[in-house]
């Protein structure tokens, strides 16, 4: 150090344990002010330049990039929210690489036959995945004009997320979904339930807000396994149909609406696909609500038959 306790940028790096050359690099930057210029227009630095290189250093190691180094040297209060954005980011790339290991997995267990359609499904979805083709799709499939709450609710529940884990089977089941949704949609006159077709006489908001209650109330009884039965779940699902036409909960409606959900297009793929991508390997499948929706049409098939027997 020289009389006036500064440090040439030779002294600074070999006190630092670093080369000179990394603390040019930082001061360039502006991470390293220097104090002042010799009279042969060197760069000197003050003691606490030791300090700050090597938290510098230290930060470098966590693979911070320099903008975000420099606000926290700036600013006391930054580092918990670089660090917080940095574990976000990290999260983001080790979901893109167990994606890709699974799909990489999915690749390497197929035949020889299967491998040219899977790698042309896997080849059309990003890693990790983005929804956005199923969101989408809900956006069109769901009846025009439904309000903006109701229908966020609606795509909410149907649309699975992608484990951050995926087995190989899951990574097939949502690039199989992804190539489901990303077909033409079905038209509006033949292709969607009848409560989508404003000539029917229903009131899709108020259905949609009952069925989500009654959804709720048979996942209980799916992740039981129990069998279809009459009680308050079925009893909510014919209520949310019944007030969203305007009329009454009565043995003729719930006659005259099984018969009417039986003749309605279905998308059981789609509800398959999303059960497989949000189930776990073992266990009983994750509730869908396509799988609500069928429980409860058993159910009401079940309690139709035994009244009119």
């Amino acid at each position: 150090m020289s009389g006036d306790g500064t440090l040439s940028i030779g002294e600074l790096a070999e006190l630092a344990g670093v080369t000179v050359k990394t603390v040019r690099f930082y001061s360039d930057r502006g991470l390293l002010p220097e104090t002042a210029r010799s009279a042969g227009g060197h760069r000197r630095y003050g003691p606490e330049a030791i300090d700050r290189l090597r938290m510098i250093r230290s930060l470098r190691t966590l693979d911070l990039p320099v903008p975000e180094i420099g606000r926290v040297l700036d600013r006391e209060d930054a580092l918990e929210d670089v660090i917080a954005g940095q574990l976000r980011e990290l999260g983001s790339q080790l979901a893109a690489l167990r994606w890709r290991e699974a799909a990489l997995q999915l690749l390497q267990d197929c035949t020889t036959e299967e491998r040219p359609d899977r790698l042309r499904l896997i080849g059309a979805i990003t890693t990790p995945p983005s929804t956005a083709s199923l969101a989408r799709f809900w956006r069109r499939w769901l009846p025009p004009r439904l309000p903006a709450r109701v229908a966020s609710a609606v795509i909410e529940a149907a649309v699975p997320q992608p484990p951050a884990d995926p087995t190989p089977a899951q990574v097939l089941a949502f690039a199989r979904l992804h190539a489901f949704v990303s077909r033409d949609c079905p038209g509006t006159d033949s292709g969607q339930p009848a409560a989508h077709r404003p000539d029917e006489g229903y009131r899709p908001a108020v259905l949609y807000d009952g069925l989500a209650e009654a959804h709720a109330l048979t996942s209980a009884h799916l992740r039981t396994q129990r069998p279809p039965h009459e009680g308050e779940a079925l009893d909510c699902f014919v209520s949310a149909h019944a007030h969203a036409r305007g009329t009454r909960d009565t043995p003729a409606f719930r006659r005259r609406l099984g018969v009417e959900l039986a003749a309605d297009p279905r998308i059981d793929l789609y509800w398959q696909l999303a059960a497989e991508v949000i189930s776990p390997p073992s266990g009983p499948p994750e509730p869908t609500p396509g799988a609500a929706h069928d429980w409860l049409c058993a159910a009401l098939d079940t309690q139709t038959a035994r009244s009119a027997a």
